[in-house]
């Protein structure tokens, strides 16, 4: 369909999606759906689009924050994502081994589920010196679970009964992308969405190491970009927290965060085509699958047990 190579096209239908619906389950499967039907020419421009929305709605949410939370349960996370991040590469190590899935896509896949998706992929990619076609493999992976996530995860938060921090803290160690957690988050409550979007974004920082590592490990030049948008996050965070007497402006901002993460979440699904499923292999498929299980039941188990321990 002509229509659908106009980058007008997705963008006027995103904006109709954001005011027609709240649900960013919703938005993400019409995304997909469209995508998956007829195809996405302008998946460029869409790919872009939904990169830079995320940050700016993760930064706007940063208005609704305290900073003094913020700080709090980012430094107490530290050693949980530094835990969760090194099992979930051992057993990716592991499992690759076990499917025979080829090193750089293995490499790839487990650090997408081990740090934050296709931000993490896209790090290590050059720094691993993987080809264009070994980092779509692993996109495709990814973003498939990464869409998967962002439906299932509230309900069975909700099944086995987890209150909101205990979901924060599930869904930012379980769920590959920021996109998702923030969006499983919000679904969940505003407890959970300050939990896991701050846990998340601290698991994102370690991105920086591992793709140094990456890189001197193969020999490679490469450097991994800052998330620059963190630190707008942090800035939106301590603005409100400075004017606490504005606190009107700061909840409408905030909310603007969560209507835009519709329009992303849109964006997003527009980014999985046929094309993508069809470079999925039966090995890295199953690789993936099963290692996002393990790491949700890992997650899921430390938390239960009471092992992770907040502020309040």
């Amino acid at each position: 369909m002509i229509i659908l190579q106009s980058p007008y096209f997705w963008i006027i239908t995103s904006l109709a999606l954001t005011l027609l619906t709240k649900s960013l389950a919703v938005a993400l499967c019409f995304g997909s759906a469209i995508a998956l039907l007829w195809g996405n020419p302008a998946k460029k421009i869409t790919g872009m689009l939904s990169k830079y929305l995320l940050q700016l709605a993760v930064i706007l949410f940063g208005f609704g924050l305290q900073l003094n939370v913020i700080l709090k349960v980012g430094y107490s996370s530290i050693g949980i994502t530094f835990f969760s991040i090194s099992t979930t590469l051992f057993l990716g190590w592991v499992l690759g081994k076990l499917f025979k899935v080829e090193r750089s896509v293995s490499i790839l896949i487990s650090s997408g589920t081990a740090i934050c998706g296709g931000s993490a992929i896209a790090a290590m990619a050059p720094a691993i010196g993987a080809s264009q076609g070994q980092t779509a493999i692993a996109m495709a992976v990814v973003f498939l679970l990464n869409g998967i996530a962002l439906l299932v995860f509230p309900h069975l938060g909700h099944l086995i009964g987890l209150n909101q921090a205990d979901f924060g803290v599930w869904a930012a160690l379980a769920i590959h992308d920021t996109s998702s957690v923030v969006g499983a988050t919000a679904i969940y409550g505003a407890e959970a969405l300050a939990i896991g979007t701050t846990i998340k974004l601290t698991r994102a920082l370690w991105i920086l190491p591992l793709s140094f590592l990456g890189a001197k490990l193969n020999k490679s030049d490469s450097k991994a970009k800052v998330p620059w948008f963190l630190f707008g996050f942090l800035l939106a965070a301590l603005i409100r927290s400075l004017f606490p007497g504005m606190e009107d402006l700061w909840h409408l901002l905030a909310i603007s965060g969560k209507k835009l993460m519709v329009t992303t979440l849109f964006f997003v699904g527009a980014g999985l085509t046929r094309e993508d499923l069809k470079k999925i292999g039966g090995g890295s498929l199953l690789k993936a699958i099963t290692l996002w299980i393990l790491v949700s039941l890992i997650s899921l188990t430390v938390i239960r047990l009471g092992l992770i321990k907040l502020p309040v």
